[in-house]
């Protein structure tokens, strides 16, 4: 081999080298950008679940918040109905009365056709708010709605612990106690 054929095939043999030595440190920046990149969308990834994460705590967070906000609200309506329903108690009581006077009454009716209509409609509309009567006569003593104001002894067995007389209804207002039902108690 000549001279010039030599240092030819060595230039070659320099430039395959270095074009190794090149292909080789591209391949280490190439993995060493790879690895950066997996890091990077790693990182990317876990922020990613943190800020999903946080948007679904601040979604619960806020449904509840509109959740409670309408129950008390609902709240706050049924207490103003209470206190407006407990003070038309007495009026109702007042009808009650006027009505078992005309019961009693044997000459006629002292409460007129219409006036009835209008107790009936004022019973139906307070009815239609969520009051409700409790009916304690002839039933067992129960401390929960009703108070004893009196203790009568009675000569019948079966009336013993029971309600015998209905003083005043007690109510209820949406399944709760608004007026304990005052009655004498058999003994």
């Amino acid at each position: 081999m000549s001279k010039k054929e030599n240092r030819h095939q060595e230039e070659v043999f320099h430039e395959e080298q270095e074009t190794v030595a090149q292909n080789q440190q591209a391949t280490q920046e190439n993995s060493d950008t790879e690895k950066d990149l997996t890091e990077a969308y790693e990182a990317l990834q876990k922020e990613l679940e943190t800020q999903k994460d946080k948007y679904i705590r601040l979604f619960a967070e806020f449904d509840n918040y509109k959740k409670r906000t309408a129950k008390e609200v609902l709240e706050i309506r049924q207490i103003a109905s209470k206190d407006v329903i407990t003070s038309l108690l007495e009026v109702l009581d007042d009808i009650d009365r006027a009505e078992g006077q005309k019961a009693e009454s044997k000459e006629g009716s002292h409460i007129p056709e219409g006036i009835q209509l209008i107790f009936n409609k004022f019973r139906r509309i307070l009815e239609q708010r969520g009051l409700k009567a409790i009916d304690s006569l002839h039933t067992e003593f129960d401390v929960e709605k009703d108070e004893a104001l009196a203790h009568v002894p009675v000569e019948d067995a079966q009336l013993k612990g029971k309600v015998i007389e209905e003083i005043e209804k007690g109510y209820m207002l949406n399944d709760k106690l608004i007026r304990f039902a005052k009655v004498v108690v058999g003994k």
